[in-house]
């Protein structure tokens, strides 16, 4: 309509949009330490309390130190891998802490049954049962604790959004509202998610955008080790991951994750080899399992787990075409012990020499481990920190270990032998016929 019909003018007409639901709130500025004016950066004060011990020597290093107040952490993993369990044990094991547990999936008597199982202090440890994310919110404010844990996002849901608990907008705006009141009140907040078959945490991606710091539970269910795994941190390194074991009374460190990688089997057995590898800081030691057997079906199969199988089949091209090993009719089947996922290119002289011992079957000496990467044209190239892991190595007794020739070792290591190797041939001769 270009003429108004009240005063009879042309053009006065302006559309705007009129807002008949509830009114979102927005995002304030009154976050500790902040300023409503831009300042220097130069000027901005730091305290030295800046983050807070949770008590658990990997969880603090995993986070880089403790967590930092404010942040909004985000534990992901599999139904059944730990998360529950992980987030109970920290207010038990540090009862400094006054830490309100929200739960949305077990009533309080299951989570007390829980609690009393892990053992630990019960004190200062306060349960509330709820999914409306408005009750929470305000019985945060009145309990005002020192760390808070909501079990988890998929169950809250908030009445702004006309939609159920578990959809995308319920799990956005949830996040959104637990970040603002973590940034508000700097009280650091640990949030359970769930992931979807395709193994990404559900949302589908929008949690980890939101959220600070993003820890994800890998290994399988029935074994007895869990790996916890930094993808995204805003406040420290994600090349770090800390190992559990899941025991009767909850969730364990282990400390050295060499040791419950190394071989646990009789000696003489082919197919197997020791990788050196590097995951962050940490190195430790773990084995690397193949089976290679004559295709039965006509067509070869290739199967890893733990590994990436397009890796595998260029190692065992690498094989065929640089090294004239015939695999192309043999069935080759991968596995990296202790339930671990790979992403090190050192792992693969490990793994091409336990495709070399089952094809041979031929045992490699359980005192023997391996660190290199493998080239397309055969070649094998150094690996980063490489001194770490031979000193990992002889730590661990192991007597000798294979690195590439092109390995620069600024100090020599006591009790191990260095085995250095230019390529694939270099290798079969050095190990199979020495």
């Amino acid at each position: 309509m270009g003429k108004c019909p009240a005063c009879g003018e042309w053009n006065t007409l302006v559309e705007k949009p009129v807002v008949t639901g509830p009114a979102k709130r927005q995002l304030s500025a009154s976050v500790p330490g902040a300023s409503h004016k831009p300042v220097p950066l130069g000027e901005v004060e730091l305290s030295g309390e800046d983050r807070v011990p949770l008590g658990s020597a990997e969880m603090d290093r995993l986070l880089g130190g403790g967590i930092v107040k404010g942040s909004l952490v985000l534990i992901g993993g599999e139904p059944g891998i730990g998360k529950s369990t992980l987030s109970l044990q920290i207010p038990l094991m540090r009862p400094s802490l006054k830490t309100l547990y929200v739960t949305g999936e077990e009533s309080v008597r299951q989570v007390k049954m829980r609690a009393e199982r892990l053992g630990g202090d019960l004190s200062n440890c306060y349960i509330y049962s709820e999914t409306l994310m408005d009750n929470i919110i305000a019985e945060a404010q009145e309990v005002a604790p020192d760390l808070m844990v909501v079990d988890s996002v998929q169950t809250m849901y908030c009445q702004s959004v006309e939609s159920t608990a578990g959809s995308v907008s319920q799990i956005k705006e949830t996040a959104a509202v637990l970040l603002r009141f973590a940034k508000e009140t700097g009280i650091p907040v640990i949030l359970i998610g769930h992931i979807t078959k395709e193994g990404s945490i559900a949302g589908p991606k929008i949690l980890e955008h939101i959220v600070d710091v993003v820890l994800q539970f890998e290994g399988e269910n029935k074994g007895p080790y869990r790996v916890l795994r930094s993808i995204k941190n805003r406040f420290g390194s994600t090349s770090e991951l800390a190992v559990f074991e899941m025991t009767g009374t909850g969730l364990r460190e282990v400390e050295n994750p060499s040791e419950m990688l190394i071989p646990m089997h009789e000696d003489g057995l082919s197919g197997t080899a020791i990788s050196a590898m590097l995951d962050g800081t940490r190195p430790f030691l773990f084995e690397v399992q193949a089976l290679v057997s004559s295709a039965v079906y006509g067509t070869a199969q290739r199967s890893a787990t733990g590994f990436d199988v397009r890796r595998l089949n260029m190692l065992l091209a690498v094989l065929e075409r640089r090294a004239g090993f015939k695999l192309s009719q043999k069935d080759v089947f991968l596995n990296m012990a202790g339930g671990l996922k790979v992403t090190d290119p050192s792992c693969d002289l490990a793994v091409v020499v336990a495709v070399l011992s089952s094809n041979f079957d031929y045992s490699i000496p359980k005192d023997v481990c391996f660190a290199g990467e493998v080239g397309l044209s055969g070649e094998i190239r150094p690996v980063s920190q490489a001194e770490r892991r031979v000193r990992e190595a002889a730590r661990l007794g192991f007597k000798r270990i294979f690195l590439s020739s092109y390995t620069r070792l600024d100090q020599k290591v006591e009790g191990i032998e260095v085995t250095k190797v230019a390529d694939i041939p270099a290798l079969v001769r050095s190990l199979f016929r020495g």
